[in-house]
């Protein structure tokens, strides 16, 4: 299709219409929170809903939290992320661990939170795992573990989830920074292999992973899910003021929702700016430290290397040992405190929702794969109708913006769009909304492996006279099955964890198992919530499956591109 005649104005169309729900959104957005909602009866232009706003009692700490628990979760996550690379790539170690991030990745947030929350609870595995014997308790002890005041909580479960997708994106990164040949110059100035990384590797990749490193700290500033799972209540992160504010029955509290918004947005572009800063100001520092023949010692090496080890087999072990908690409660008779395992194993808590769980699957599948579907098309389009020698993906921020702009700040708007538009409820609106998020993940999954096609399989079919469809049905999608199974996984896992756009674009009336989840957790019952924690963790997973096993089934009579 490259060089076809009238493929120029695609790509800019297929990006504007994937812009336009956000710029819609704003819209909708801005025009409320400068008093404008005729549908409330309110006309013309004020600041009165920020002077509501101002007037909400806890605003102030809920903007703090925002703040902090955004901030530290993504340095945090960043931290990790690079310690782990620093000290472990190039071994077989860190090849096992790239293999082993699909599972990690599956995952959602929500069922992620949840495990964590049945882990560390003062009621939590761990704690029954520990007592009596060692820490003398007989009953829960009286710990504020989860949504504690601090959002210690929250950032945990922020954590557990970003750093595998960081890990994901700078693995994507290092084979286009040439590491080993960096290390070795590296080491033969007198670094050791940890810093030799930091100071030769981690400045070449740096700039290739800092959108989704904004996307991170958009979304940990702003998270909806986690948040009503984890953080903390009284008062709650502003996200979760406005969505109660959304909530509301009294039009006016539109006003106030949109004003929120609004700050949340300044929120995030202000947190962006500070975390800009603070990349200058470390270049700064590092080259001075280069600048100085600072090369330390090997004993902080070897330390520094034996934490990268013991923060993975952490991460993993917690999002592991947290899905471990849930499938016990899902199948847990009598269970009491401080008990280490229940009493019996029962399939009664299984059987009891079934079929409400199984009407929920089929709504969430039903959406995934649409939404899927239909970015998968038009990013393999978006890929084939660049320019030669352009990649798709160089539009960077533009392909980014729906993941760094808060989804509380453009939802709602996107919302009283849809529903003037006549699309109020059912699946359309909520595969659209979707659709805005899954998009991104599939372009930026299916770039590189289509960057990286040898151009000779071409030139050769079309010396033997194929033509432009051709060449794209029988030789540039078959060699690209892998990736664009992988890239289908990664947006169905997307999409089966979205909970605000669902919630919003479906006017409530569409059932997911991640719109369930969350509104079991308001009742506590661990047994059924563990239940739809999990199905909705296969959900994500199924895809990965099929994505690893899907090549080597359907190319079994070809091997190398069983394995391409």
């Amino acid at each position: 299709m490259r060089g076809r005649s009238g493929t120029g104005l695609l790509p800019p169309v297929i990006l504007g219409l994937m812009l336009l729900p956000v710029a819609a959104g704003l819209a909708g957005t801005v025009m409320p929170a400068m008093g404008h909602l005729p549908a409330a009866g309110f006309s013309g232009f004020s600041l009165m809903p920020f002077a509501m706003l101002a007037e909400t009692p806890g605003l102030g700490r809920a903007v703090g939290l925002s703040i902090w628990t955004g901030i530290a979760a993504t340095a945090l996550s960043l931290a990790i992320t690079i310690l782990i690379a620093a000290g472990w790539a190039g071994t077989r170690a860190f090849g096992r661990l790239e293999r082993g991030l699909a599972p990690l990745l599956a995952v959602p947030h929500a069922a992620a939170a949840f495990g964590l929350a049945f882990l560390i609870a003062p009621s939590g595995w761990i704690a029954r795992l520990v007592s009596p014997w060692l820490t003398g308790w007989t009953r829960p002890p009286d710990l504020l573990v989860l949504a504690d005041p601090a959002g210690l909580a929250l950032i945990a479960g922020l954590v557990i989830k970003e750093v595998p997708f960081l890990m994901l994106m700078l693995v994507a990164a290092l084979p286009q920074a040439n590491p080993a040949q960096r290390i070795r110059l590296a080491r033969s100035l007198g670094y050791g292999p940890v810093r030799g990384w930091l100071r030769g590797v981690l400045p070449a990749i740096y700039p290739q992973i800092r959108l989704p490193i904004y996307a991170v700290l958009a979304y940990s500033m702003t998270a909806i899910d986690t948040a009503l799972i984890l953080g903390p209540t009284t008062p709650p992160t502003l996200s979760i003021l406005i969505l109660r504010w959304t909530a509301q029955p009294a039009l006016d509290y539109r006003l106030v929702a949109a004003a929120g918004a609004m700050l949340q947005l300044g929120l995030v572009v202000g947190a962006l700016a500070l975390w800009r800063l603070a990349e200058i100001g470390y270049a700064r520092l590092m080259v001075m430290r280069v600048c100085a023949g600072a090369r330390g010692g090997h004993g902080a090496e070897t330390a520094l290397r034996a934490l990268g080890g013991a923060v993975t087999a952490l991460v993993s072990g917690i999002l592991g040992g947290g899905l471990v908690t849930l499938a016990l409660w899902s199948i847990a008779g009598p269970w009491g405190f401080p008990m280490p395992l229940p009493e019996a194993l029962t399939g009664v808590t299984w059987a009891r929702h079934a079929a409400h769980f199984g009407e929920a699957s089929l709504n969430t599948a039903f959406v995934a794969l649409t939404t899927t579907a239909i970015a998968l098309v038009l990013a393999l389009t978006l890929i084939e109708t660049a320019p030669a020698g352009q990649r798709a993906d160089r539009a960077g921020w533009l392909i980014y913006l729906p993941l760094i702009v808060p989804q509380i700040s453009f939802l709602p708007g996107l919302q009283t769009a849809l529903i003037g538009m006549g699309l109020g409820q059912g699946f359309t609106p909520v595969v659209m909304a979707h659709l805005v998020f899954v998009f991104p993940y599939v372009l930026l999954s299916l770039a590189d492996p289509h960057a990286a096609l040898d151009p000779r399989y071409d030139q050769m079919a079309r010396s033997l006279r194929q033509g432009a469809w051709a060449r794209l049905w029988r030789v540039r999608l078959p060699l690209l099955l892998r990736p664009m199974l992988t890239a289908a996984a990664v947006g169905m896992s997307v999409s089966v964890a979205l909970y605000l756009p669902t919630l919003l674009a479906g006017g409530g009336r569409i059932a997911t198992l991640t719109t369930e989840a969350l509104a079991l957790a308001a009742g506590g019952d661990r047994r059924a919530i563990s239940v739809f924690a999990l199905v909705q963790g296969a959900a994500a997973l199924v895809p990965f499956v099929v994505a690893a096993l899907g090549p080597a089934i359907i190319w079994r009579n070809r091997r190398d591109l069983r394995h391409g």
